[in-house]
């Protein structure tokens, strides 16, 4: 019966998708693109949770949006709209009477209307100044009664409008951090490696002509499992890691331990630089499945200035 629902619902909405007037839509799309003010969304039951999740949306990714209930705009908060903003309706049948009584309200402001219904020929729809019909052939409801389909296509339509304005507004991703300082996508669009790697005393460095058996305590004590191989300079020349260390003792033995670094790096590690964003870097460790990273160097101008582990980027919760 899950199944079913799931390929029931996946039709409606390819019907949905088929008989989108995008003619209309451009115009909703040109419409909010021009709002000089607020875009005031508004609904009813189930309808204006959408309402709300679709203003939330617009004001994270940079447009001015916020919800009011049509009970609380005809209490007072209507004392929020001016004339440079749109207010845009959500409601399946167009019939709702809260909105209906809120309309000329709102029209004799001077506001724009935008009427998202699923019946054009609705009493909203043939009100509004914009009519975008949201046409659905019924809902997954076995009664056709819940809303279902009808607020999932809202839901699409809503999100669809945010993100094209997002783009045709140019708005970057450290503006969408900005709006979001807390919480994981906080973390993600504003942590930098430099805010995780370590540095100085803390990076385990070595010379090139040093052999293993002279640096197994700095292995051990940096805790890093990697040594890193520099010039006089300070510009970065190889690394050896742990795993490194086992495969040259399981190839030489002992032999291995008085070997010189030189000898036994990997000269062409992976490296990036500090003003990347953490993310970033685990895309970077990661991005051959069969080789992973855990330790990456990090360099200004081909000189070693820190060292991010993957163990320290987990722990933040990327």
């Amino acid at each position: 019966m899950l199944r079913e629902l799931f390929e029931e619902q996946r039709t409606l909405l390819d019907r949905f998708f088929q008989s989108l007037d995008f003619d209309a839509a451009l115009q909703v799309f040109d419409k909010l693109l021009s709002c000089k003010g607020v875009i005031h969304l508004s609904g009813v039951g189930k309808s204006g949770h959408i309402a709300q999740k679709i203003a939330t949306t617009l004001s994270s990714t940079g447009t001015r949006a916020i919800f009011l209930s049509s009970a609380h705009a005809l209490h007072g908060d209507i004392g929020l709209v001016s004339k440079e903003d749109i207010f845009w309706f959500l409601s399946k049948s167009g019939e709702s009477q809260e909105l209906i009584d809120l309309l000329p309200h709102i029209q004799q402001r001077g506001v724009f209307t935008i009427g998202c219904t699923s019946h054009p020929k609705s009493r909203l729809a043939k009100a509004c100044d914009l009519a975008m019909p949201l046409v659905i052939q019924k809902e997954l409801c076995p009664y056709d009664l819940v809303p279902t389909t009808s607020t999932a296509a809202q839901l699409i339509f809503g999100d669809c409008m945010a993100i094209a304005l997002m783009r045709a507004k140019g708005f970057s991703r450290s503006a969408f951090a900005a709006n979001h300082p807390a919480g994981f996508l906080g973390r993600k669009s504003t942590l930098k490696i430099s805010d995780l790697m370590l540095k100085e005393k803390e990076l385990p460095l070595c010379q090139p002509e040093q052999m293993l058996i002279e640096l197994l305590h700095e292995l051990s004590s940096k805790r890093c499992g990697c040594l890193l191989v520099i010039d006089k300079d300070q510009k970065l020349l190889g690394i050896f890691t742990d795993g490194d260390l086992r495969r040259a003792i399981e190839k030489k033995g002992a032999e291995a331990l008085h070997q010189k670094m030189s000898d036994l790096m990997n000269p062409r590690p992976k490296t990036s630089t500090e003003e990347r964003l953490a993310f970033e870097a685990v895309r970077l460790m990661e991005e051959d499945p069969k080789h992973p990273i855990t330790v990456l160097p990090i360099l200004r101008e081909q000189k070693i200035v820190g060292l991010l582990k993957m163990h320290d980027i987990l722990q933040t919760g990327l």
